[in-house]
């Protein structure tokens, strides 16, 4: 179910599978609305490195980043958590972000996209999380420019801390900021990995229990395969738009980004169109584990019938022999036409010899022929 939300009032459920959030119909084209209330202020960490310096630092104002973005320094900005709309303002005055761009920003839940302005080349892309135990994604949003990136994460916790640690590392200084670009982009994809092993492993959890519990109850595990079905529908979402839009990032001529830097777009590439894979793998495997539990409960209702049907089958005979038996006619009349066994000394014990007979020879039938 797509759930889509106006920017006038908060998400009502941060779990919905499609969180999705737009201006109200016939508002103009990049109109920055406030977000919802956050649950934090958003941060500013700006990063600054050539190839023998590297300096790190939390910022107050976009204005302490003028001088640095447009310096000959490799510049990059992350901004983590919800922007509000001054800032944005701010920033996209300052380094002439097209507004469309920054209205997506603003609207997350986004389709991943790229677009490519003027000057400066915008990405919107889904990275895959586990939020209270559930599969879902947080958006991320990148502006590459002439010796600058800025980058956007929404969610709680800051997912490019590794990429520092290596420009602290002096692991990729001496890059341009179109490599860091990359490494972001990498970064983001990355991602998938993890949660997909996660939900691998619920998957193997639920298909040994589902198979060592088809005589049982198991409610409980349909509920989960259910579960993970949507948690990938989720993936697959997103992850397909993903794994499109690095394909043209790496086959396009794009000013912006260099030819040393096309080979590892396209190894980032060839990492999405993996994790499409086994997404679809996965889908397939939560399909075949919700088509054995429904052949196993058809089964379990075949055995349950069959076992009725040999039980009504058995008692229709002796039915048949107590309905003659019980009319009684002639119990103390001479008519030849009277039942004689009604007089007979062990007539009730006889009827229920041959009822006990009748039972044993179907039940041997029904064996001869495999219905048991």
């Amino acid at each position: 179910m797509l759930h889509l939300q106006p920017l006038t009032q908060p998400p009502a459920d941060t779990m919905e599978i499609f969180d999705k959030q737009y201006h109200a119909p016939g508002t103009p084209p990049g109109t920055l609305a406030e977000p919802p209330p956050a649950t934090a202020p958003a941060t500013l960490r700006l990063v600054e490195f050539s190839e023998t310096e590297y300096t790190e630092r939390e910022v107050v104002e976009l204005a302490e980043c003028a001088a640095c973005l447009k310096g000959d320094t490799v510049s990059w900005l992350h901004i983590q958590g919800r922007a509000q709309t001054d800032m944005l303002r701010e920033l996209g005055a300052l380094l002439g972000l097209h507004p469309l761009a920054l209205e997506d920003v603003v609207n997350i839940g986004q389709r991943p996209k790229f677009e490519e302005y003027e000057d400066q080349l915008f990405v919107v892309l889904s990275q895959p999380i586990f939020r209270e135990g559930l599969a879902t994604t947080e958006q991320v949003s990148l502006f590459l420019g002439e010796g600058y990136v800025v980058s956007f994460h929404h969610g709680a916790d800051d997912p490019f801390a590794p990429v520092r640690r290596r420009l602290q590392n002096h692991t990729i200084r001496g890059r341009g900021a179109d490599y860091v670009f990359y490494t972001l982009l990498d970064m983001v994809v990355d991602q998938g990995f993890p949660v997909l092993e996660g939900l691998s492993e619920r998957l193997e959890a639920m298909e040994t229990e589902l198979l060592e519990r088809l005589d049982t109850s198991t409610r409980q595990i349909l509920q989960g395969i259910h579960e993970v079905k949507r948690e990938l529908l989720l993936l697959r979402r997103v992850l397909w738009p993903q794994r499109d839009l690095l394909s043209q990032l790496s086959r396009e001529t794009v000013p912006l980004i260099g030819a040393e830097v096309r080979p590892y777009l396209r190894d980032c590439h060839d990492h999405a169109t993996q994790i499409v894979d086994l997404v679809e793998t996965y889908r397939e495997m939560s399909t075949t584990m919700l088509e054995v539990y429904l052949t196993g409960v058809s089964n379990r209702l075949n055995e349950s019938m069959r076992f009725l049907t040999i039980i009504a089958t058995l008692f229709i005979p002796l039915t048949f022999i107590v309905g003659v038996y019980g009319m009684n006619f002639g119990g103390a009349s001479d008519s030849p036409w009277a039942m004689p066994e009604l007089k007979w000394h062990y007539g009730y014990p006889l009827v229920w010899l041959a009822m006990i007979a009748v039972a044993i020879a179907m039940l041997l039938f029904f064996r001869r022929r495999r219905w048991l």
